[in-house]
């Protein structure tokens, strides 16, 4: 009876998700149906492991089971311990998943980082209903605790039944072999697998099957992050080649490539805004029916739309580090910013000579340790975040979007009137849980749902109204630092870069040329704007790109002389376009893969198995056509390997000398 109240326990938690948090393309009931049978399956799995402890104790207590103290106190408190665990996993889980579109996975220790456990704690605070939360965990135990009590005290007051010692044995095997198929799971020579769970390529239907806990539980194995030098070395033609390696050696693992300049360009200053969590699909420039970014639409039409441009994964720390360094970050479970071994890199903000150097966030760079990215490796640069702003901080991530601009402008401003070029990371925060909106100049309205027509924001993947409207405010901004600049004189001499950090998890949609939603790729694609008419004529631009291009673009676009030391290549290098590729990182149906991709193909490797495919992006996007292309197959494989091996070495050999 305990067993089968377990049981439903956990379907509980798998109905709440059913409701409220599922979002699929896939709608056929067969499909649904499979993944509810195998998700139950699972549960019967947890819930019958769990059970071992008291069944082996009902074995050896036999009918002193119900008859000591000892033993009912030791059981209500066993029972107590499983379903609080379970409660604030399953809670935490559910948050995880409303938050990233993923179950929970170890890797979420990295919010428990030292010095960040304050800011995330008050990020949940203010993003989820915690007090409503607690006491509706606590009325749950309660509830549990009277249900599992109440079991326990109905066998206990049944008189005993007296049993044989051959029958005792046959029960005894019954029991084992109960348990045992139930753990099994499976109709089958093998038992109940993850992978099983993973037979359609959607991520909520994979979620839907499997079950949380031993999900988690099953990557709990991750290896320590290092390099592989004898793998770097394998790969390391391809890679040089791909690059433009100056001086290729395969045995020193040369990756550098040295750019003399162009005195004859402006010394034009740079501001590269960081969109939090804008995805391509978000946005009006790439056909999203809510019409969210308008003002993003008019730089797009008045500059240099990368309509294939991609961040390595789906992470801001991995982006930050990623655009800083030139490196994707490749490291498992936490982030490469808070890897002590791996935070000293050469990178090519730090070669702008002559330029003053500004990191702008409305926050505190502490941050998933940041700050170390940026101080440990850009000399001279000013730090300025929370503390220094005179506006008020209005959540968890610092002062608002809005004001930040508006004092970042001042700074802006009084360098250009110094005659003094100046280099700008501006990092935006509030298109993020909590969502916090202001009225910047007091002409920015909230919507509500009477406002829009909501069928079409569900089909546009947005999750909800305040999602939608964050994007608005965000976009809001962007228009808001335009007008500054122009204000302020230096809009002519800038060159705007604009760049979204990653997808925001959304709903499902299908307005995209391709199902990037069902591939799991729509969180690493991105839009990115550069604006800067003085050198650059309206355009758009299909060749793939990456967040690590944008130092060596910048560089080449104001002349600055250069060498870089990683991955990223000039979006203006149009040398060999048709065979640029961005390397790319995500998670679907829970497994992850790493990938090249381009305006026509995307190649991928799972990064469990090693199995690997190639898809067509013109065509069925969801046809692997490795076979019908084994050289493009090839190529394709060695570059992405090459790639992965190379971040991996990078990350850890390219500090400063």
């Amino acid at each position: 009876m305990q067993t089968l109240y377990l049981f439903c326990f956990l379907v509980l938690f798998r109905l709440i998700f059913f409701l409220f948090f599922f979002s699929s393309t896939i709608k056929e009931p067969g499909v649904i149906a499979r993944a509810w049978y195998l998700g139950l399956k699972f549960d019967m799995r947890l819930a019958l492991i769990i059970m071992i402890p008291v069944g082996l104790l009902a074995v050896i207590a036999r009918d002193r089971l119900f008859g000591t103290g000892a033993l009912r106190r030791l059981n209500f408190w066993y029972f107590f311990t499983v379903y609080l665990v379970l409660t604030l996993f399953y809670v935490v889980d559910l948050g995880h998943y409303s938050y990233l579109g993923l179950r929970l996975e170890p890797s979420v220790t990295r919010f428990l980082a030292a010095g960040e456990r304050a800011t995330n704690a008050r990020m949940m605070w203010e993003s989820y209903p915690v007090v409503w939360g607690g006491l509706g965990i606590i009325l749950l135990m309660a509830f549990v605790r009277f249900s599992y009590r109440s079991i326990y005290r109905r066998y206990a007051g049944k008189e005993g039944t007296p049993v044989r010692p051959w029958g005792y044995a046959g029960w005894v095997m019954v029991l084992v072999l109960l348990f045992g198929a139930g753990i099994y799971g499976n109709f089958a020579w093998f038992p109940l697998r993850w992978s099983q769970a993973m037979f359609t390529r959607d991520n909520a239907v994979t979620s839907l099957a499997l079950n949380p806990v031993l999900h988690f539980v099953s990557n709990m194995n991750l290896q320590a992050d290092t390099f592989d030098e004898t793998a770097t070395r394998k790969y390391y033609p391809y890679m040089a080649g791909y690059l433009g390696v100056d001086q290729p050696d395969a045995q020193a693992l040369h990756f550098a490539r040295s750019f003399p300049g162009d005195s004859s360009r402006p010394r034009q200053n740079v501001i590269i805004v960081m969109l939090e969590s804008v995805g391509a699909s978000m946005t009006s420039m790439f056909g999203n029916p809510m019409q969210a970014t308008p003002n993003l639409q008019r730089l797009a039409d008045s500059g240099a739309l990368y309509r294939n441009f991609y961040v390595p994964a789906m992470s801001t720390a991995r982006t930050v580090f990623g655009v800083t360094t030139g490196l994707p970050d490749v490291v498992k479970v936490k982030t490469a910013s808070r890897h002590p071994a791996i935070i000293d890199q050469r990178v090519i903000m730090d070669q702008f000579r002559g330029y003053e150097k500004y990191y702008l966030l409305g926050g505190n760079t502490n941050w998933a340790n940041i700050r170390a990215v940026f101080t440990n490796n850009v000399e001279g640069l000013q730090i300025f975040e929370e503390g220094y702003f005179k506006a008020p901080k209005a959540d968890v991530w610092g002062v608002a979007d809005y004001d930040l601009i508006t004092e970042a402008d001042e700074i802006f401003k009084k360098a250009h009137d110094s005659k003094k070029p100046f280099i700008a990371f501006l990092q935006t925060a509030d298109n993020h849980e909590p969502y916090t909106t202001t009225s910047g100049a007091g002409d920015f309205k909230r919507l509500t749902a009477k406002d829009v027509d909501m069928k079409q924001l569900k089909a546009s993947g947005f999750v909800n109204i305040d999602q939608f409207n964050a994007l608005r405010y965000l976009d809001y901004n962007v228009g808001h630092l335009m007008q500054l600049a122009k204000r302020s004189g230096y809009l002519d001499n800038t060159i705007f870069v604009f760049f979204g950090d990653h997808s925001a998890r959304l709903d499902a949609y299908n307005f995209m040329p391709y199902p990037e939603f069902e591939m799991a790729t729509y969180v690493t694609h991105v839009p990115c704007i550069i604006y800067n008419p003085k050198t650059m004529a309206p355009r758009q631009v299909e060749t793939a790109g990456s967040l690590l291009d944008v130092y060596p673009t910048v560089a080449e676009m104001t002349g600055v002389p250069y060498t870089n030391y990683t991955l990223g290549k000039s979006l203006l290098d149009t040398t060999g376009a048709a065979q640029r590729f961005a390397f790319i990182q995500y998670v679907r149906g829970l497994n992850g893969y790493i990938a090249a991709v381009n305006g026509q193909y995307l190649y991928e490797i799972d990064s469990k198995t090693g199995a690997a495919g190639l898809y067509d992006l013109g065509a069925d996007a969801q046809k692997n056509v490795q076979h019908q292309n084994p050289e493009l197959s090839r190529q394709m494989d060695n570059l992405t390997r090459g790639f992965y091996e190379s971040a991996r070495y990078l990350m850890f050999n390219n500090k400063k000398q």
